[in-house]
This record gives C-alpha cells, sequence and structure tokens, in this order.
C-alpha cells in the first residue's frame, strides 16, 4: 500500500482511476478486439456466479431450501412484485430480461468489492450497453404494441395547447436522454465510491492519519454494498418505468 501511496521523492502519490484501467489478463500486451483482458475475467465470473445461484442453486426446489435456494427466490419474488407494481401484468412477459438485469448489475457490483476485483460496471462501456439495450427494446416494444400510436407519448394532451408543440421537443429530447442517465447514473456512482475507497487506502500509509483512514475506508466500504445494490435497483426499476411508458403511451 505504501508503494502506491509514496512516489520516488517521498511525497503522497495517489492514482485512485488506475484501478479502473482495462489490462490483459495474461502478458502486458496491447488489448485488442479478442484480447481476454480483466473485463473480460469478471464479467464471465459474474455470468458464472448468477448460474450457480440461479440454476445451480435452485435446482432441488427443496420444500426447505438452502440457502442458495432461499436467496434465489428472494430476488424472483422481488423482481416480479417490481415489474408487476411498477409496469403492470402486461409487462410479466419481460420479467425475464429484467431478472436478467438486476442480477448481473447486483453480482457485478457485489464481485467489484472483492479486494484487488475489478468492478465491470463502472465502466460506461458496460453500462452505456446495458442502457441502450433497455432502450432499444422498449423503444421497439412500443411501436409494436401501440404503433404510431406510442408517439403519443410525446404529446401532453392536458396541457394548454399552445405549450403542447415546446413540450413535445422537451419530451423528445429527455426521452433520447434516456439511455446516458441511465448508464451514467449506474457507471458514475460506482467509480466514485471505489476511487474514494483508493484515496483513504493511500492515505492509510501515513502512521498519523491511518487510524482514520481505516476507518474511513470501512464507513466508506459499508456505504458501497448498499450503493452497490441501490443501483442494481434503480437501473432496474427506471428500466420498468420506461416499459410502462412503452406499454401503455398514453398513462
Amino acid at each position: 500500500m505504501a508503494s502506491d501511496a509514496q512516489g520516488e521523492s517521498g511525497g503522497l502519490v495517489f492514482h485512485p482511476m488506475d484501478q479502473f484501467i482495462v489490462k490483459p489478463l495474461f502478458g502486458d500486451g496491447p488489448v485488442g478486439m479478442f484480447t481476454i483482458t480483466n473485463v473480460t475475467f469478471w464479467m464471465a465470473l459474474t455470468i458464472l456466479t448468477v448460474v450457480l445461484l440461479l440454476v445451480v442453486g435452485s435446482s432441488g426446489r427443496s420444500i426447505i431450501p438452502s440457502r442458495a435456494q432461499s436467496v434465489a427466490e428472494l430476488a424472483y419474488g422481488f423482481i416480479r412484485k417490481m415489474v408487476e407494481d411498477v409496469a403492470g401484468k402486461d409487462a410479466l412477459p419481460f420479467f425475464p430480461y429484467i431478472m436478467t438485469l438486476f442480477m448481473f448489475i447486483v453480482v457485478a457490483n457485489f464481485l467489484g468489492l472483492i479486494p484487488l476485483a475489478f468492478t465491470t460496471t463502472s465502466h460506461f462501456a458496460v453500462s452505456v450497453v446495458l442502457a441502450l439495450l433497455v432502450f432499444i427494446t422498449v423503444t421497439v416494444v412500443g411501436f409494436v404494441k401501440n404503433g404510431m400510436a406510442f408517439l403519443g407519448l410525446f404529446w401532453v394532451s392536458s396541457a394548454p395547447l399552445a405549450l403542447r408543440p415546446v413540450l413535445a421537443i422537451i419530451e423528445v429530447i429527455s426521452y433520447f436522454v434516456r439511455p446516458v442517465s441511465h448508464s451514467i447514473r449506474l457507471a458514475g456512482n460506482l467509480m466514485a465510491g471505489h476511487a474514494v475507497i483508493k484515496v483513504f487506502a493511500g492515505f492509510a500509509a501515513i502512521a498519523v492519519v491511518s487510524p482514520l483512514s481505516v476507518a474511513a475506508i470501512v464507513a466508506m466500504y459499508g456505504l458501497e454494498i448498499l450503493v452497490s445494490f441501490i443501483q442494481a435497483y434503480v437501473f432496474t426499476i427506471l428500466t420498468c418505468v420506461y416499459l410502462k411508458d412503452a406499454l401503455h403511451p398514453s398513462h
């Protein structure tokens, strides 16, 4: 830790963003299209963990569930209720997709809290793709289910007639900004929290402030556990809200 915090001149040097650098998993060469990187490894580990939890862990379907089955059933019931409450029963056919989104994000977030791990969801390359998939899916569903009536989502019929064109422009802009805010909210919060922890870890190399730094790291780590779940929850519930707009644009 001291080697990270102290430079050659003896002064403190922090590189809190180095933890987000994409590197080859084997060797030190350049990162190409087919290079297996730290991102590849931790994304694969995330998928494997989700499969083990939801498929293997609940395969027994015991009357007295194991811990893995209990967690899987709790997640299933939690997300299913969210989809039904927010988007309505019409959205239940999309439950598997939303469940997959939530489990991938929440597991990736929690795995990123392991020391020396890589938080894949802190990268915009990952969060933007997830947000764009939601945006494209919702838009396609909106037009398939409602046809051109889906455009009624942008026409505020309850507003005065003179204001409706202006509000329509605002609604269109806000609609296309959705994937930007959707992705930045997830990646930005996780990146900021991990960077702060790394800064406090750097201060821990100084004997005078080490106890305070350790206490701050513990507090931030506890906060990041909460943030990891909340950000997965927010991403998922916003997906449900957007899906509701696609299924019922006039509401």
